[in-house]
Parts: structure tokens; sequence; C-alpha cells
């Protein structure tokens, strides 16, 4: 009495049935048809290393909640830009001089989304002291 019958073959297995409608897709999902642009955000600083990974983690976030295929934060190499100067304005006495040094440090992140959602992605708050560029490439050929 306890007993599930069925007339369909293939009910209460969890067998994939190849025959029937697709899943359906999930909020941020595109079809494969859709173009996708490559897209590069090229994050600089030179003040503030934490406010520069704070950006990059809410890009990140946002490009991961709209299920986009996202690569990076890549890290590039910090330039150190040095600049020895002499002390004293004249020329005369002790040659004593003075070493300044000014860091940049980039944050390169890939991403490949449609154009449509390249604004929302880019919008957030970004620091005062960050600056973003932002390349969209040509769709890939296929």
């Amino acid at each position: 009495a306890g007993r599930r019958t069925s007339e369909h073959p293939a009910a209460g297995s969890s067998e994939k049935m190849s025959g029937m409608m697709p899943p359906k897709k999930a909020a941020g999902e595109y079809d494969a048809g859709a173009t996708f642009h490559r897209i590069r955000i090229t994050l600089t600083t030179s003040k503030s290393v934490t406010n520069l990974e704070k950006v990059c983690a809410d890009l990140i976030k946002g490009a991961k909640e709209k299920n986009l295929k996202v690569k990076g934060p890549v890290r590039m190499p910090t330039k150190v830009l040095r600049l020895t100067v002499r002390k004293s304005p004249c020329g005369e006495g002790t040659n004593t001089w003075d070493r300044f040094e000014m860091r940049v440090y980039k944050r390169v992140i890939d991403l490949h989304s449609p154009p449509e959602t390249v604004k929302q992605i880019t919008s957030i708050a970004i620091e005062p002291d960050v600056d973003v560029e932002v390349i969209i490439a040509t769709p890939d050929a296929k």
C-alpha cells in the first residue's frame, strides 16, 4: 500500500531525462548566443594599497553576483620611482642628499560579460585615490 506506482519508466528515479525541457536559467545567466566582451579593468594608486584592494574586492564581488567569468586581481609589480636631490639650494657646503620615492601599485582584472552589464559593474563607489581604466575589446569571434 505504501509503494508508489507510475506509468512513466523514469518517474521517481534520479537519472537525467534527456528529452525534457532545458533547465531554467538563474538570474544573471545569459544565452550562449549572446555577445560577450572581454573587459580589462586596470586599477592603480600611489597612496593606499588597502583602498586598492577594497575596490578590487568590490568589483569582483559585483561580477560574481552576476555570474560572470572573472580572472584576477592580478598583482602587477610595484613601480618604485626614486628621486635623489641635493639638500643645499646653492650647491655649496657638505654634499648631503635627500632621497624621495613614490610607489605605484597596480591590479588587473579581466571579465567576460555582455555589454549591458559593463556599466552596472563599474558603477560602484570607488575610493578617491584609486585610478580606474576600463578597456573593452571586441567580442570573441567564433
